[in-house]
């Protein structure tokens, strides 16, 4: 009887192909708003009203609280009093104003024309002198009314500022959104007195856009800089909670200093956020798209095995038989390695069935689903 063959493996395979293969760096971010603000009341008083719910979404000019406008507007109300008191003073001081120097040119005159009389001997010393003293009396007066009106407008222009003053402590009794954002926790409630500059009312966080922080090794700095002077690099994030779906930003901000303790770089991405997916303080894996490698030899990560030598595959050859092949790996993408030696574009790979394998074995190939290599 004729001795029986070794047996033979069933095993899944799939060809090494040939792609182009994105240039990626892949590392963990944090998401921040884009603006964070607290908001805090510039004047004291009673908080009257909140004009919001919390995590309620605002938009830039939209009331947020109410503080008692009472005194503030009685404030106003004396501040515009005074005004409109100075104002009538100096319209008073400018009536005694014109009657004065009426008064002074009369008596101006008169003393000139005492003066011509008493050249000629028609009237007395004591009438000139009379007359000189009125006209002397009276260009003073003219100049204590002048004083007294511009001391009248220095008041208005005293009172007026008071009353722009009271306006905008009245003004400040509304407290509107200084941005569009997401409106926090309630941190002061209506009924409580609120003091100047005191505890955030309420902290607003602009999430369109949003931004998303992350560090790279240092080594990729040049590169990165010089890209980003053609044309912004796309970013895309990938989140826990929906890793199959990226987000997509572009890079806008490249620090000045490389963190010398870590040896990276940091970067900032910006996205527009209109799905509300990114949440600030959100942690997410940020991938950083530099260039594409063309014609790279693609191989599935499943058909990758490890040893004591190192990387190394399965090659199945054409009579069915297993060859095995130590192979150097380059990047990984989604769920292939890219190989910089050892495989060739074309050739059949195990990626199922290998602890039954040596080299040498005789195989019954089946055909694996093609291999995934985008995000997993």
């Amino acid at each position: 009887m004729a001795a029986a063959g070794p047996p033979v493996v069933p095993v899944s395979v799939a060809k090494v192909s040939e792609e182009s293969v994105p240039t990626e760096i892949r590392v963990v971010g944090s998401v921040d708003a884009s603006s964070v603000v607290q908001i805090k009341s510039q004047i004291a008083g009673q908080l009257v009203k909140v004009g919001f719910t919390e995590g309620q979404n605002v938009k830039q000019g939209d009331l947020m609280f109410v503080i008692d406008p009472r005194p503030y507007q009685d404030a106003l109300e004396q501040a515009e009093a005074a005004v409109a008191r100075d104002r009538a003073q100096i319209a008073q001081s400018e009536a005694s104003l014109a009657r004065d120097a009426a008064q002074a040119k009369y008596a101006e005159s008169d003393a000139a024309r005492n003066a011509d009389l008493v050249k000629e001997g028609l009237t007395s010393q004591s009438q000139f002198d009379q007359s000189r003293n009125a006209a002397n009396v009276s260009r003073e007066t003219v100049r204590a009314t002048s004083a007294s009106i511009d001391s009248a407008k220095a008041a208005l222009e005293a009172d007026q500022a008071a009353a722009a003053a009271a306006k905008l402590n009245l003004s400040y009794c509304e407290i509107r959104a200084p941005i569009s954002g997401r409106a926090g926790n309630l941190l002061v409630h209506a009924g409580n007195l609120v003091k100047v500059n005191d505890v955030a009312l309420v902290i607003l966080h602009q999430v369109e856009p949003i931004f998303v922080n992350f560090s790279v090794p240092e080594k990729h700095l040049a590169e990165i800089r010089q890209l980003q002077a053609v044309h912004p690099l796309e970013v895309q994030v990938y989140t826990t909670d929906d890793p199959a779906h990226a987000a997509t930003g572009h890079l806008s901000v490249i620090d000045n200093t490389v963190d010398s303790t870590t040896g990276t770089i940091h970067l900032k991405a910006v996205f527009d956020n209109r799905d509300a997916r990114l949440w600030p303080g959100q942690f997410v894996t940020a991938v950083l798209t530099l260039g594409t490698i063309r014609n790279a030899t693609v191989v599935p990560a499943e058909a990758v095995q490890n040893s004591q030598q190192g990387q190394f595959v399965y090659v199945v050859k054409p009579d069915r038989k297993v060859d095995l092949r130590v192979v150097a790996l380059g990047r990984s993408f989604g769920k292939s390695f890219v190989v910089e030696k050892g495989l060739a574009p074309g050739e059949t790979v195990v990626t199922d069935g290998q602890l039954r394998l040596f080299p040498g074995a005789v195989v019954k190939p089946v055909e694996s689903p093609k291999s995934e290599t985008g995000q997993p």
